[in-house]
């Protein structure tokens, strides 16, 4: 479906993504996770063919999507913030939706409409934040387009519509197997329902694994100084704090039965790093090394 190799872009002389590669063929749910600047929107631009790469490339459905129908007709990208017309309410974006997604799937879109809780004729321009994020999101789902990229999709969203959205994806998905890649800052929301995590870090994606696999990834260790600076000696601190004797060690280790047998061992308590902590960490990490 995606395949992306070698891919560079700049805005002017300012490095933007460096050697980008990812290649995804299943209709899967995808996470993109990344801290701020590290070239998520730009990715996300460059595959829905609003940016031509400086150099490598990018092929949807063997197809490049820069300035090509062909290859567009594919690709659906909810942006944050999507613009409207100040003169629309929901039913004119609906109808201009409509135009431009030759999968278009109307009654779904009413369907969403209704669960959503969405005003159909008051201009989309009086919505509050999350209403405009959930006017896009129907767009995004009732297109059915094979790839469906949508940046920040529960932005402004309080808990409850952000379940009525989640719920309302794992159901068109099921219905409708497609790629969806999932743009986020909270890993921890999007992890429950992902299949597969690309981390963005350095203009790069350093990560593309099963999210069962990043699951595994990290540990915490906290306990007596002299046990644990030697045991770890080897490994990646990602972070650590000392207060008194007592150390607490975040490692970029595998949660596994080795580590959980060797710190039962020496009376070390071993926990699982949480996936959000971890990512904050190796992405923090990552660019001191840069700095060096």
């Amino acid at each position: 479906m995606i395949n992306v190799k070698d891919l560079s872009f700049s805005y002017g002389h300012t490095p933007a993504l460096t050697n980008v590669n990812l290649l995804e063929e299943e209709p899967i749910i995808v996470g993109l996770w990344g801290r701020n600047g590290a070239g998520k929107t730009t990715l996300m631009k460059l595959l829905s063919g609003q940016e031509k790469p400086d150099t490598g490339q990018i092929l949807v459905k063997n197809l490049s999507p820069y300035n090509n129908s062909d290859g567009m007709k594919y690709i659906s990208y909810l942006q944050e913030n999507h613009p409207f017309s100040e003169f629309w309410n929901v039913n004119d974006a609906l109808r201009f939706a409509s135009y431009f997604n030759e999968n278009w799937d109307q009654d779904l879109a009413e369907e969403l409409v209704e669960r959503f809780e969405l005003p159909r004729r008051k201009k989309i321009k009086s919505f509050s934040k999350g209403m405009q994020t959930m006017t896009t999101m129907v767009i995004g789902l009732a297109s059915k387009s094979p790839i469906t990229i949508m940046d920040e999709p529960t932005n402004g969203l309080d808990a409850y519509m952000r379940k009525v959205f989640y719920d309302a994806l794992l159901d068109t998905h099921e219905e409708h197997p497609r790629l969806f890649i999932l743009s986020s800052h909270h890993i921890d929301e999007i992890e429950p329902i992902c299949e597969k995590i690309a981390i963005v870090d350095k203009q790069t994606i350093t990560h593309y694994d099963e999210t069962e696999h990043m699951k595994m990834l990290g540990i915490l260790l906290t306990g007596d100084a002299s046990s644990i600076e030697p045991l770890t000696a080897r490994s990646r601190i990602l972070e650590q704090r000392k207060l008194g004797n007592q150390l607490s060690v975040m490692l970029d280790e595998p949660f596994n039965e080795e580590w959980i047998s060797t710190a039962a061992q020496m009376n070390i308590n071993i926990e699982k790093a949480p996936l959000q902590d971890y990512l904050v960490n190796i992405t923090k990490r990552n660019k001191e090394a840069k700095r060096k």
